[in-house]
């Protein structure tokens, strides 16, 4: 039987503001008391967990003094030493404080701009000291309710030149960050600037140093805008662009729910995890999700392990899907192959053009032909639901 215990060499990692988020929602108070962060750290060392993420608030509170965010500091590096977790991305809270209410980088008030720059300065050197490879950048607030207070070209330069301007601040000082824009179409702001994957990579293009910038896609995010998540993951991969994935779980349409990796979408969930291991992703699985508001301390662990199990249970059932013969045929049969006309339609050259040209097709006969979709879909099911 399959192993489904986690271990650091599978890459799993959670935010402290997953694991430690205190349940509290727009019609409710908290349900779960606040999670030390050093205490969330030991605990996910003993469940297997490889890595740990983080804003520059889910550590050091906003008004605290350089001398108390110093032994905070302290303790959690500890934490980290002791557990053998490590920080694998950090980020900055500029979402939360009353001040980010209009946006942060895209603001129309240039002293919040300035600000929130300040801010992130602050919050790259605090994840630097704590060896984070990965800085990435939600914009939760950049957005608008009302078009006509912002024109939307400003805003984009706004943020454009914050890129910019961190993008160099991290060469500067020698962090080495490779930065991740994660696209979100909407809530908290009616809409949110850079939606989904295939916005946030034309805005990539137009950077100073697109190198240093790619993608930390999420399961809900696109999913609540109706799109399809393996799609957004497969074209981020092609552009080479997949610095960082947020897992977690959705139902299309609604608020944004990060429920329990696979808790609702468990074909798109599998086929998602055979991306992933198929294309050798080298970086990590991270759970950007957390425990129903139901649920006290100890649900908040069930829900960790829930969503690290079910990754593995579904990339076992990917090496399934690869060894199981009738699947494997219908794919082969789907796949159909022409030595010769693959050649010609591979490169453009003017011969191979006026071959292509001049080639007569069975038009009618080839749309007459089924593609076998139907029963590779239910073997796919069959499959996730155990019976094959």
């Amino acid at each position: 039987m399959a192993n489904y215990t986690p271990k650091p060499s599978d890459k799993f990692t959670f935010g402290l503001w997953t694991v430690g988020n205190i349940g509290r929602d727009p019609f409710g108070s908290p349900t779960r008391k606040p999670l030390d962060p050093e205490y969330i750290v030991r605990k996910l060392g003993e469940l297997g967990v490889y890595g740990v993420s983080l804003h520059d608030n889910d550590l050091v509170p906003i008004e605290a003094t350089p001398a108390e965010r110093n032994r905070m500091v302290k303790r959690f590096k500890k934490a980290l030493e002791d557990s053998g977790v490590r920080v694998t991305m950090a980020t900055t809270n500029l979402f939360a404080d009353p001040v980010f209410k209009d946006g942060a980088f895209t603001n129309a008030n240039a002293k919040i701009r300035a600000y929130a720059l300040q801010k992130t300065l602050y919050s790259m050197d605090l994840g630097a000291e704590l060896g984070a490879p990965t800085y990435v950048f939600w914009g939760g607030r950049e957005g608008a309710e009302v078009d006509a207070g912002m024109n939307t070209l400003d805003a984009i330069a706004h943020y454009r030149e914050a890129m910019n301007f961190v993008a160099e601040y991290s060469q500067d000082q020698g962090y080495g960050y490779r930065f991740a824009i994660e696209p979100k179409p909407n809530e908290p702001r009616g809409d949110i600037y850079l939606p989904v994957v295939g916005a946030a990579l034309g805005f990539i293009a137009t950077l100073d140093k697109p190198e240093l910038f790619g993608l930390n896609p999420e399961f809900a995010h696109e999913t609540m805008a109706g799109l399809n998540f393996v799609h957004a993951v497969a074209q981020a991969i092609d552009a080479g662009k997949l610095f960082h994935i947020d897992l977690n779980d959705q139902k299309m349409g609604r608020f944004d729910q990060d429920l329990r990796f696979g808790a609702e979408n468990i074909k798109e969930a599998f086929l998602l995890v055979k991306l992933l291991e198929d294309s050798n992703y080298p970086g990590v699985r991270h759970f950007d999700a957390h425990a129903l508001r139901t649920e006290d301390e100890a649900g908040v662990w069930e829900f960790a392990k829930g969503c690290m199990r079910t990754y593995l249970i579904l990339k076992e059932k990917a090496t399934r899907f690869d060894k199981d013969k009738e699947i494997q045929a219908i794919l082969k049969a789907y796949k159909v192959q022409d030595s010769g006309l693959g050649k010609l339609s591979k490169k453009y050259t003017r011969k191979n053009a006026e071959t292509l040209k001049a080639h007569t097709f069975d038009r009618v006969g080839l749309g007459e032909q089924g593609a076998g979709l139907e029963r590779l879909d239910q073997l796919t099911m069959e499959l996730l639901l155990g019976v094959r």
